[in-house]
């Protein structure tokens, strides 16, 4: 199913054994559009410190009690590699990780799990939003988008929700919004959709683009750059977040 990473923010993290912490942010890959890390705060049980966790660790998520399940002990999580989660995580640091949970490693060139699915920057089948949204509504299954895998290569493209939330959208003839929300599809987890706020003179309506329509990222001025034009964007649907709970929302767009 699609979730809303700010709706995941706050949700409990558990340990078999009592709470780990809960989610704080969420590191994605800007190449694949892969989760690959869950950022914990666990709070006074390890003074603060936060741990990063592969969705691998995670269990189906209680939407109503708001927490993941896992099949991991506090001892393990307190056992774990210390990185400092509010900087660079280097590729030794992930290694060191892997082999402390014994998560699955990617093939040769990078870390983390195999990368199928929705992938940024390589040319997906050319269905229409409003399929591809009804797809991921009318059913908990998997993607099935049949494209190649990607390897990570390396910790240049782990990146921040939390650091990219806000970033300015350029359309190819001008500003239009921010960055207000990513979808994510919790059964591979991939991030096949950006949620942008229009700006002010657009009544600061939402509206839902794949994240394959983003061209490129520009880390150092918090620009994302989409493959449309403000008049575009402008007259799409607008995206509200109930629609992820009807049936028939895909029809709506």
């Amino acid at each position: 199913m699609l979730r809303s990473v700010k709706n995941l923010t706050g949700f409990t993290i558990a340990a078999v054994d009592g709470e780990i912490g809960k989610v704080k942010d969420i590191y994605f890959d800007d190449l694949t559009w892969k989760v690959r890390y869950f950022v914990v705060e666990t709070g006074n049980w390890l003074v603060g410190r936060k741990v990063l966790l592969s969705p691998v660790a995670l269990h189906a998520a209680d939407m109503d009690g708001k927490n993941f399940p896992t099949s991991l002990t506090k001892e393990q999580v307190k056992n774990s590699p210390d990185i400092d989660a509010d900087k660079p995580v280097s590729v030794q640091q992930e290694e060191q990780l892997h082999k402390h949970y014994l998560w699955p490693q990617q093939r040769e060139g990078g870390l983390g799990f195999m990368t199928t699915g929705m992938v940024g920057g390589v040319i997906a089948p050319d269905i229409p939003l409003e399929e591809r949204l009804a797809k991921h509504l009318d059913s908990d299954s998997a993607i099935d988008d049949e494209l190649p895998d990607v390897e990570v290569p390396g910790d240049k493209h782990l990146r921040s929700f939390d650091g990219s939330n806000g970033y300015t959208i350029h359309a190819n003839d001008g500003e239009y919004g921010v960055v207000a929300d990513f979808l994510i599809e919790d059964t591979l987890w991939t991030i096949p959709f950006v949620v942008i706020k229009a700006g002010n003179l657009f009544a600061n309506k939402k509206v839902l683009r794949p994240t394959t329509s983003i061209e490129k990222i520009e880390w150092a001025n918090s620009s994302v750059y989409v493959s449309h034009s403000v008049d575009f964007l402008k007259h799409l649907p607008e995206f509200k977040e109930d629609q992820l709970n009807v049936q028939d929302a895909g029809t709506q767009l």
